[in-house]
């Protein structure tokens, strides 16, 4: 056999340890380079769409240059056609906690004992499993319902970023969104992030009451109320998923382009997958319309949900 030299044996554990460096430095690059999506699902989210699994979401995820993305329960009646519980989700994430982020849930009219406390126990229970947000929080009532208040003021207490949709079905508001500043007054040291057509449709400043629906079209108007929160109050951010959020930006070109740029600290990435074969007009939107600078894609891509969800 041949004679091993101490030269020669040190140099072997450099090559070891530069291989391994390359790797990791390999796999950090990869994730720095890639999309953290803030809103997906699993499980059968409707009656008309097929069943989403961890690995189908995985490789698709692969397909798309996402590194990581949140997943979502849906656990109000009017949220979705199946519930997705927190429970689910975090069983299902489980043996993908490198790249599969699970948020827990819970409908601000459950039944539960031992007032504020309890709520935040049950609260932490999620926490414990592993759990690093609230959402998506889409209950059927006012958005400033004094059991959405008190849910919040746990969600504040347990350290989990709330995750909202808002319409005029599920945490419903007025045009101007007071009901949500009500929230952010008395929820000081909560973490909010908008989502949802009514969210969205008040990044004009023309919205109406119906509006707060659908989608609107056609050039933005100044005021909206996102502009006016995101300027007064620190804890409130919105993610671009789902038609909603690529519609905000879409109608408007030019004043999407400025809005990302002016609140390039509070927008973060999100589709709203949740289906085998689903369109995705993300990307096209990003890649190919906007050209935002580097640094705004950077925070927007990434790194404000890094920031806001404490991810390594």
């Amino acid at each position: 056999m041949p004679r091993i030299t101490r030269r020669s044996f040190h140099q072997s554990l450099l090559a070891i340890g530069a291989g391994a460096m390359c790797a990791r430095g390999a796999a950090e690059d990869a994730a720095d380079a890639g999309y953290i999506d803030m809103h997906t699902h699993l499980g059968q989210t409707w009656n008309s769409t097929q069943t989403l699994t961890a690995e189908v979401l995985l490789r698709w995820m692969d397909a798309h240059h996402i590194a990581r993305a949140v997943v979502l329960p849906l656990v109000s009646p009017e949220s979705s056609s199946y519930p997705l519980t927190s429970d689910f989700v975090l069983a299902e994430t489980k043996p993908h906690r490198d790249r599969l982020i699970p948020f827990c849930s819970i409908d601000p009219r459950t039944s539960f004992r031992g007032g504020h406390q309890g709520l935040v126990d049950m609260l932490k229970r999620y926490v414990d499993a592993g759990a690093k947000g609230f959402g998506e929080h889409k209950p059927g009532i006012a958005f400033d319902d004094p059991r959405n208040l008190r849910l919040f003021a746990a969600c504040a207490e347990a350290k989990l970023p709330v995750l909202f949709h808002l319409d005029n079905q599920r945490n419903t508001d007025q045009p101007g969104l007071p009901g949500l500043e009500k929230v952010l007054q008395e929820t000081p040291h909560g973490v909010f992030i908008g989502h949802g057509p009514g969210w969205w449709a008040s990044i004009s400043g023309d919205i109406t009451q119906g509006g707060l629906g659908g989608y609107p079209k056609g050039q933005v108007a100044t005021g909206g109320a996102i502009d006016r929160l995101m300027e007064k109050y620190p804890n409130i951010y919105g993610e671009l998923s789902a038609g909603s959020g690529a519609n905000s930006i879409s109608r408007d070109l030019e004043f999407g382009r400025q809005f990302l740029t002016r609140r390039q600290d509070r927008i973060m990435f999100g589709t709203d997958f949740l289906a085998p074969e689903q369109h995705v007009p993300q990307f096209e939107l990003f890649e190919q319309l906007l050209k935002l600078p580097a640094d705004v894609q950077k925070k927007i891509y990434r790194d404000n949900a890094r920031r806001v969800l404490a991810l390594s």
